[in-house]
């Protein structure tokens, strides 16, 4: 194993952990703070989490797959959908928290790091990343196996813009109206206090981005038959940020959104995982047929023929 790769098991694994870290502060210590006079350095270290735990969590992600991109996939392919998700995210963040375009009249507060011009926290673009490009490869996955046709290229699209969006279904009602908010809407909406036209922002912002990167992907030979082996990191992410949002959501008494991003997002990204074929079989339809061999006829000589 590789310095970069052990790197990378080290971020997807922190990552994991210190969004459990920051659970069990927001849900069993901040309820019970009488808690903190048990653990060493307690209020100490629950200073630290509620200040950065979003910062770190969110920058471990991003660190563990983009490494797993340049990995598997190579420079390019990262830097091609990094870029285009960042830029794009941004740009609509930035228009959200100032004009309510496209997703509703919302602002940020504090707890996810530098707000870039004192509107969007720094994090939040590489949240788009890490999250838009493990939807869209599982979308890829199960939809182009072997094949990439136009319809299922914007069937993939449209299938992992939806894993995002379904995502945000259970993440901003908790990150919102919980005990401790990280944005408000100056405007609550009918769903559980976001606008429904939050959910067409989200779905059109990363279906922009893809297809940004579908187009740069469209002649890497690397990113046709994705392999189930090859997409168990983006289903961890995929999983383990929606379980996040989950248990953030049952913590403030939220269930319709659960209900509904379990459906719509969890259960389809499980399902493109599963249509991905297995590695031994990409091998076996790729490998090279092998020349017939010639056939011996064996004739019996008269000598055999007499016994």
């Amino acid at each position: 194993m590789t310095r970069l790769m052990r790197i990378e098991k080290w971020c997807l694994w922190g990552h994991v952990l210190s969004m459990a870290f920051g659970l069990a502060g927001l849900l069993w210590v901040m309820p019970h703070p009488e808690i903190l006079a048990y653990l060493p350095a307690g209020s100490t270290l629950y200073r630290w989490s509620m200040a950065g735990g979003g910062v770190i969590y969110i920058v471990l992600g991003t660190i563990a797959v983009a490494l797993y991109t340049r990995r598997v996939y190579g420079w390019k392919t990262l830097l091609s959908f990094l870029l285009p998700a960042i830029a794009i995210s941004l740009s609509s963040e930035l228009s959200g928290t100032s004009t309510g375009f496209p997703f509703g009249d919302y602002s940020y507060l504090n707890g996810l790091g530098y707000k870039i011009a004192g509107l969007v926290p720094f994090t939040i673009p590489l949240s788009w990343f890490y999250l838009g490009i493990s939807s869209y490869l599982l979308a890829r996955g199960g939809l182009m196996a072997m094949r990439a046709s136009w319809w299922r290229q914007v069937t993939a699209i449209a299938v992992g813009a939806l894993l995002l969006m379904s995502w945000d279904f259970v993440l901003d009602p908790a990150m919102s109206q919980t005990a401790m908010p990280f944005w408000y809407w100056h405007q609550p909406g009918a769903f559980f206090g976001m606008p429904y036209e939050n959910f067409a922002g989200w779905f059109c912002t990363g279906a922009v981005f893809m297809t940004v990167a579908a187009v740069l992907w469209r002649q890497n030979e690397r990113l046709m038959g994705l392999t189930k082996q090859q997409l168990v990191l983006p289903l961890i992410m995929y999983l383990t940020n929606f379980a996040f949002a989950m248990f953030m959501s049952l913590g403030g008494g939220i269930y319709v959104p659960i209900l509904l991003g379990l459906v719509i997002g969890v259960l389809p990204a499980v399902v493109c995982w599963l249509l991905a074929p297995d590695e031994r079989s990409v091998i076996d339809l790729t490998a090279e047929p092998q020349p017939d061999l010639p056939v011996l006829e064996m004739t019996a000589t008269p000598a055999t023929a007499s016994k």
